[in-house]
């Protein structure tokens, strides 16, 4: 590595983890000022405190790395640029993209990282976050959900069914007031299945006080509703499904959430499946994030000379990545509301702002 890219990468690098240690630090600070009433109400043990916060740091450093990247970028080449040291630069031949290679090869590591990151400890993080909350708002300890009884779950299940139970126990393996719909290939109910009691053993199903109607392709009701006092079905879902499907897709890694999906493929829960795959594209596109907001704010950090225009660009950096934001929100609601394919939704921002950057950078001088 050159002298001139050891000198540019340590710039970056400090300003970045100073930045990073700042935003996470007054977030602490502004996160337990805005609770302590709530702290010393419920007497939150200072351990538990601590693993809280602990847990967050992921979720944190993932939500303020990339406008630590854009800081650390507009701030180093801002100074560069004031004490005429991007003027010798190109006077030498180097040209943008030989100044600017060394931050761009970092923006990549650091959105390799944040990827990292985001897919192996924020799903974790999110859980345990949601647990301890829980725990220092009502003062007790919380119980595994596994061993809770689940009320009111809904299922899409494989074959095109819908379940909906009114209990579901997971250490009895046992579920009460079951309703199971069927449906074909345009959405249509076939067939309906009320049930008093459900029992998992030997891999099936037995339903007691079991009554089946079946529906013709105008939802009408067909031949006699058929009553048995129990029936047996060979449904593919076990309880485990019935236990993980109270599982959030934030607390899911991108392979379970892969798989989330392929299930509920069977089930022909169209809604569902767009919106889960758009927050599938989102996991692999996300982290781009810091990498082009570093990009975006290289045009404007390479203008800055005198000290109006150099706070005007800076500005104009800050509101760019705003605004890169902005559109990414928009774009996300236009995939989840069908406007939008999947994979475009989650990566049309990111693709405005590497050609807005790229536009920008080849009009610099």
């Amino acid at each position: 590595m050159r002298i001139l890219d050891r000198y540019i990468l340590r710039s970056v690098v400090l300003l970045f983890l100073s930045c990073v240690f700042t935003f996470v630090f007054l977030y602490v600070i502004i996160d337990v000022l805005s609770h302590m009433e709530t702290i010393l109400k419920q007497s939150v043990p200072q351990a538990l405190l601590i693993q809280y916060y602990l847990a967050n740091l992921p979720i944190m450093f993932v939500q303020v790395a990339p406008f630590a990247c854009l800081l650390s970028t507009i701030y180093t080449f801002s100074r560069l640029n004031h004490d005429n040291e991007i003027i010798a630069m190109r006077a030498c031949g180097l040209s943008v993209f030989r100044v600017t290679k060394t931050v761009i090869i970092c923006g990549m590591i650091i959105s390799l990282f944040i990827f990292w990151i985001s897919d192996r400890f924020v799903p974790k993080a999110l859980s345990l976050v949601e647990k301890i909350k829980i725990q220092m708002d009502e003062g007790k300890k919380v119980q595994d959900k596994k061993q809770e009884t689940i009320i009111n779950l809904a299922l899409y299940g494989m074959k095109n069914r819908l379940f909906f139970i009114n209990k579901f126990s997971p250490d009895t393996r046992n579920m009460e007031g079951i309703t199971i719909l069927e449906h074909d290939q345009k959405q249509n109910i076939v067939r309906k299945i009320v049930a008093n009691k459900g029992t998992y053993s030997d891999n099936l199903w037995r339903f007691s006080q079991c009554i089946t109607y079946n529906f013709d392709k105008n939802g009408q009701i067909i031949n006699e509703p058929q009553y048995l006092e129990e029936e047996i079905m060979a449904i593919p879902e076990t309880p485990y499904d019935f236990m993980t499907q109270k599982q959030q897709p934030n607390f899911m890694t991108i392979a379970q959430l892969d798989d989330y999906i392929w299930k509920l493929s069977k089930s022909g829960a169209n809604s569902v499946i767009r919106n889960l795959k758009v927050d599938l594209y989102q996991r692999f596109t996300a982290p781009l994030t810091s990498l082009m907001i570093i990009l975006l704010g290289i045009p404007f950090a390479l203008l800055t000379r005198k000290r109006g225009s150099g706070l005007s660009s800076i500005g104009i950096a800050i509101m760019m990545a705003f605004l890169y934001y902005i559109l990414d929100a928009v774009f996300i609601a236009f995939g989840r509301g069908g406007w939008l394919p999947p994979f475009l939704a989650a990566s049309l921002s990111h693709i405005a702002a590497l050609v807005t950057s790229v536009y920008f950078i080849a009009k610099l001088p």
